[in-house]
């Protein structure tokens, strides 16, 4: 069924759609660039593995099969369509499907917001005649048991990877990432430390692991006080050592200290290199210091070092936003004219760039020629056109190509756009536009996180349905995520200005259940 016959036509929504818009302003280069995971995988480079990091990607996911993917994406619009109160059990074992480590892990990547089911899931799993998880399956449940902070969960996992000898150096490291993201940075510093307990033997690789983790997780400080402390008595620092806290200062915008590591990584003997440099780009690109970005491209040119498609696609993203499209176009030319072949992260920059002046006409020609070169686009580039839409009050044109997007082969719209789509509802007071985009998410088995939650329960408190807000908070309570205390705080007003102090008090317990009962022993 098309999105027409979901929706009803733009003419007839809701005088609010169009106007009183308050819409978020910060740059969405996270959609352009997807520049945090392409330095992740850049200073990475040669590490035992990366981590597993929040990537929804400009490149389309590498499928192991047609057949794999129907089968997880099946099973997952099973589990977010059916009954709260309803065992899984009795839903999955009619879904008919092949149960395979490849299977598995895809499912619970795809529940990655939703830990309580993929906990049911993967205790569903392993009781299928023939089937024994993999390691990358007991990974992917700690990380999304980890984002809804279930950390004793998290170990009784790693004392079965144990016993069944399936440990790695990758599970310990996301147990540190997880903490780390909870702003617990003494539990993510002990889970590294537990590697040694557990057998492992501690390299440098692992010690810049655990700075990059802490680095990437907002506690830069923290990071560089355990650079300090075991450089040179615990592992001799290298330069993805270096490089991994120059991102991290970057990141912060705190140029003294930035400069700081960058002399002491040159007084060791460490030049920099290309990786360096995109990152000193980067971190001057992000300070709308464009001037000393280009200074510095110019250096590096200087010094025989050849620019990757990943720094043109930041000078391009950088300058795009600041509206010097000239500029950002001759950044993409000259990309071009370095010989490398063309990628759907550079043509997503200049998508961007476009939009940042606004000339949608432009942006559509180089979807064209995505087209034509056979590299998208993608839902990433409908996310940015999506973006700056929303952002520039051309409601109606984003809601025709979202539309749009699910009728284009690889487009199909993301967890991301559907954020997008159901904020800027939220955002027109077109509640029930926002809940019609929600039920078509989750018939397509894409499942929300708890922003997006948040988004809809505040809007639907604040159109005063309260049943409607009461049935998502328990939704999001089903699936395991703690909700942010102002959440609460504000769905508890309207109940209690309802006079609806009884669901007040459920509420609260059920939440008070969720906080103190750990999912330990579920089987």
């Amino acid at each position: 069924m098309g999105l027409s016959r979901i929706f009803p036509p733009v003419s007839k929504l809701s005088k609010n759609f169009i106007r009183n818009r308050t819409l978020p302003t910060e740059n969405p280069s996270g959609f352009l660039c997807n520049g945090t995971a392409s330095f992740h995988r850049a200073i990475h480079e040669g590490l035992e593995k990366p981590l597993v990091i929040d990537d929804a990607g400009d490149k389309a996911p590498l499928l192991k099969n047609p057949e794999v993917s129907e089968d997880a994406e099946k099973i997952c619009k099973i589990l977010s369509t059916r009954s709260s109160n309803s065992p899984i059990e009795s839903f999955l074992d009619g879904a008919s499907v092949k149960v395979s480590p490849t299977l598995v892990v895809e499912v619970l990547k795809k529940l990655s917001n939703s830990g309580v089911l993929a906990l049911s899931f993967f205790r569903w799993a392993e009781k299928q005649k023939g089937f024994k998880h993999s390691t990358e399956s007991y990974n992917a449940l700690i990380e999304a048991l980890g984002k809804i902070k279930q950390f004793k969960m998290m170990w009784e996992l790693v004392n079965e990877m144990k016993i069944k000898g399936m440990l790695s150096k990758e599970t310990f490291a996301l147990i540190s990432r997880r903490y780390a993201r909870a702003k617990k940075v003494k539990e993510a510093i002990d889970a590294f430390e537990k590697m040694a307990k557990f057998g492992m033997k501690v390299e440098g690789s692992d010690f810049n692991r655990l700075i990059d983790t802490l680095s990437k997780s907002r506690q830069v400080e923290r990071a560089q006080e355990v650079f300090d402390k075991t450089k040179k008595r615990r592992f001799e620092p290298d330069i993805k050592s270096y490089t991994i806290l120059l991102e991290g200062w970057g990141q912060e915008q705190n140029f003294l200290r930035l400069n700081e590591v960058y002399r002491e990584m040159k007084d060791e003997g460490f030049d920099p290199d290309v990786v360096t440099y995109a990152i000193l780009i980067n971190a001057h690109c992000k300070a709308k210091k464009y001037d000393e970005a280009i200074e510095l491209f110019r250096e590096m040119e200087a010094k025989n070092i050849k620019a990757t498609p990943h720094i043109f696609c930041i000078l391009i993203n950088g300058l795009g936003s600041e509206k010097r499209l000239s500029e950002a176009l001759e950044f993409f030319e000259l990309n071009k004219a370095s010989g490398f072949v063309p990628e759907a992260p550079t043509y997503n920059a200049l998508v961007g760039s476009y939009c940042w002046s606004m000339r949608m006409q432009d942006t559509f020609r180089v979807v064209d020629e995505m087209r034509k070169c056979g590299i998208g686009p993608n839902a990433r580039t409908y996310d940015i056109i999506l973006h700056h839409l929303v952002k520039a009050r051309r409601t109606e044109q984003a809601y025709s190509i979202f539309q749009q997007m699910s009728r284009e082969p690889g487009c199909e719209p993301t967890v991301s756009t559907y954020e997008i789509m159901v904020r800027m509802f939220c955002n027109e007071e077109c509640v029930d536009m926002a809940m019609q985009v929600w039920d078509q998410m989750k018939t397509r088995g894409v499942l929300p996180g708890m922003h997006m939650f948040s988004t809809l329960i505040n809007s639907l408190c604040h159109g005063n349905k309260l049943d409607d807000a009461c049935k998502y908070f328990q939704e999001m309570l089903d699936a395991g995520i703690r909700p942010p205390a102002q959440l609460f705080s504000n769905l508890k007003q309207a109940l209690l200005d309802g006079g609806r102090k009884d669901v007040v008090i459920s509420l609260g317990l059920k939440i008070d259940r969720l906080r103190k009962t750990p999912l330990v022993g579920l089987r």
